[in-house]
């Protein structure tokens, strides 16, 4: 079953959680992340992303930035940007979208049960990146990046978090420039933190990482070092790491596309050619168009869109065949276009469906990129049966949305 435990968590004093709240340091570029904090002293880019603060063209995986990080944070703990709770705490985090909701629970997750495959995965990681987030935190001593977790609903869960939720003040309430509102609620009453946690170590048998492998791969592998090393004890906070569970009800998963940056030696006529043993295809014009079902893609090649629909006997009806990521994947990206690793071949790029098709049809059109797919949707169901089955999707199969805020709540170790 799920440990979890509550936590002091390290967060920013009420009248500045707007201004410190910062979008996770892996969906942004440098760039981008320098042009939000502009002007604003207090966002926690400068923890997250502190190359920002650093001379230009700094290598992002130098030693220098994640020292930067960790004079950052120090410095906002000093000045009181940032405190830390005096008792162990919950943590109720709302967001809201487009009128959509979903709230989850910030807890420490435990180390353990990652290793022992009770908080279940469907991605594979990369090494560069899990060492990026070793060094961050090792070097800042805390674990800034939360992990999203996912897990079928508990009902009694989710009656307690509703009666906090009405029955007490938010510590944070804010609408973000995106429009996305946050709002967090501080569980620090003895008996509802203890009912928490024996809820989760009664009720809930397995969690699955909705969006965070790498942070949870880098906590695991900072943990059995610190304790190769002993450095930690038993109860030591490094033992665990920080997350938030949502239940599955709640959560809509995304499209995850894909943009490719040749035809791998084809003509646009030799590549709709080679399509149709797989795929019945069709033009269907200049205007951009969602796949409305699953094994149902779009495409956009040389200003035309078209409408790609797998055929019946090209795919397998197992829990990875049958993704619409891994259709692609077999019969387009290394059947055709010569792709056979997409977690390392330079010529494919992802586009999380947040940003719209809009955004295949200006990378393509600007000549940086070929041909762009867009795909249908993963559901969460698929995700869990995957991770059920001890599988993993193909690398980019799903992008969440709303994100969670970096900087609201981090947890020392």
């Amino acid at each position: 079953m799920a440990i979890i435990r509550p936590f002091r968590g390290l967060r920013p004093t009420p009248e500045l959680a707007d201004k410190v709240a910062a979008r996770p340091y892996d969906v942004l570029s440098a760039a981008e992340a320098k042009a939000e904090a502009a002007g604003n002293q207090y966002s926690f880019y400068h923890v997250s992303k502190s190359e920002i603060d650093l001379p230009e063209g700094t290598d992002v995986y130098s030693q220098s930035v994640y020292d930067k990080a960790a004079e950052n944070l120090q410095k906002f703990i000093k000045e009181g940007t940032l405190f830390q709770d005096n008792t162990a705490c919950y943590y109720i985090y709302r967001l809201i979208m487009n009128g959509r909701t979903q709230t989850g629970l910030v807890c420490a997750s435990s180390v353990s049960d990652y290793n022992m495959g009770i908080i279940k995965k469907h991605e594979f990681t990369r090494p560069d990146k899990e060492l990026d987030r070793i060094n961050n935190i090792k070097t800042t001593r805390a674990q800034t990046g939360n992990v999203f977790l996912a897990y079928n609903d508990v009902p009694e869960v989710n009656s307690l978090i509703d009666h906090w939720i009405h029955a007490n003040a938010p510590a944070y309430d804010f609408t973000a420039a995106d429009g996305i509102q946050h709002t967090v609620w501080v569980v620090n009453e003895e008996s509802a933190v203890n009912q928490i946690t024996s809820l989760f170590a009664s009720k809930v048998p397995h969690t699955y990482i909705a969006d965070g492998h790498h942070r949870a791969a880098s906590a695991s592998l900072v943990q059995k070092e610190f304790e190769e090393k002993q450095m930690i004890g038993t109860d030591d906070p490094a033992n665990f790491f920080l997350t938030t569970i949502f239940p599955a009800s709640q959560l809509v998963i995304l499209d995850y596309n894909r943009l490719v940056k040749d035809l791998n030696g084809l003509t646009k006529e030799a590549l709709l050619s080679r399509l149709e043993y797989d795929f019945t295809v069709e033009s269907i014009g200049h205007l951009p168009q969602q796949p409305s079902m699953l094994h149902e893609f779009s495409m956009y090649l040389e200003g035309t869109w078209y409408r790609l629909v797998a055929k019946e006997g090209t795919y397998t009806t197992d829990p990875i065949g049958i993704l619409d990521v891994t259709i692609l994947s077999n019969n387009v990206l290394d059947k055709i276009l010569g792709i056979k690793d997409q977690r390392t071949d330079k010529r494919i790029d992802f586009v999380g469906g947040i940003r719209g098709l809009q955004e295949l049809v200006k990378r393509v059109d600007s000549g940086e990129m070929k041909v762009a797919f867009a795909l249908y949707p993963v559901t969460i169901q698929q995700l869990f049966d995957i991770a059920d089955s001890g599988n993993v999707m193909p690398p980019k199969s799903t992008w969440f949305e709303p994100k969670l805020r970096d900087g609201l709540i981090s947890q020392m170790i």
